[in-house]
């Protein structure tokens, strides 16, 4: 009789056991908003999440395409963005339209130089390999000439006075052995200007300001 009413116990507390899932379980289903939606919206939801899932799997491939592309055209060498960037800046660096700055070294004269003399000294910095050039507050560029006699040396009609300085950027020692070596421009200047003094120091660093020429050809064209 005991066990018996140990079996009818034990089935009470399973049926309520029961009874509390299946309460729980519609009302879940209740919060969710399913369980009120007919069966043609059912079909509406689940064909438009396909739509969006069809939309996002095109939209993931034509992305795949796309890093394809790029990867195939960085491994055939193809030039990027950033690439032509960096050489707009450096060929606007060159040209002088850009200031810069870097290593190099200042030319310090004293005494009656010529513009002869002047013009010497700048083709042997760039022979030397300078990157740029300045005389004074002014970028050399194409169209800068600097003429005149001994001590009426004068750089686009501004007149250099004694002891002004010319500023190239480059690798220092190159630069300085260049024109300091033997039988070189300094050399050749100490013997045709003996009462000229050119002094030569390499520097960590130099700012040499923009041009503020117009470099756009008035006669030339591009030949595309």
């Amino acid at each position: 009789m005991r066990r018996r009413r140990s079996q009818l116990t034990i089935a009470a507390v399973a049926f309520a056991l029961g009874l509390l899932v299946v309460v729980q379980l519609r009302s879940q289903a209740g919060d969710t908003g399913l369980a009120q939606l007919s069966a043609q919206d059912l079909t509406v939801l689940v064909a438009n999440l396909n739509d969006r899932n069809d939309d996002l799997r095109t939209e993931a491939a034509s992305l795949d395409r796309e890093l394809a592309t790029l990867v195939q055209n960085r491994s055939r060498g193809d030039v990027s963005v950033d690439e032509i960037s960096a050489d707009l800046e450096r060929v606007r660096a060159y040209a002088g339209l850009d200031p810069v700055s870097g290593p190099g070294v200042t030319i310090s004269i004293d005494g009656p130089i010529d513009g002869p003399g002047v013009e010497e000294l700048i083709n042997e910095l760039r022979n030397a390999g300078a990157e740029a050039i300045a005389i004074g507050t002014v970028r050399v560029v194409t169209g800068v000439v600097v003429a005149g006699g001994p001590g009426a040396a004068a750089i686009d009609g501004a007149r250099l006075e004694d002891g002004f300085e010319v500023a190239a950027i480059g690798a220092p020692d190159k630069l300085t052995g260049s024109l300091t070596r033997s039988g070189g421009v300094i050399a050749q200047l100490a013997a045709t200007l003996p009462d000229v003094v050119v002094t030569v120091t390499p520097v960590d660093r130099l700012e040499l300001a923009a041009t503020t020429r117009t470099l756009v050809p008035a006669h030339g064209h591009p030949r595309l």
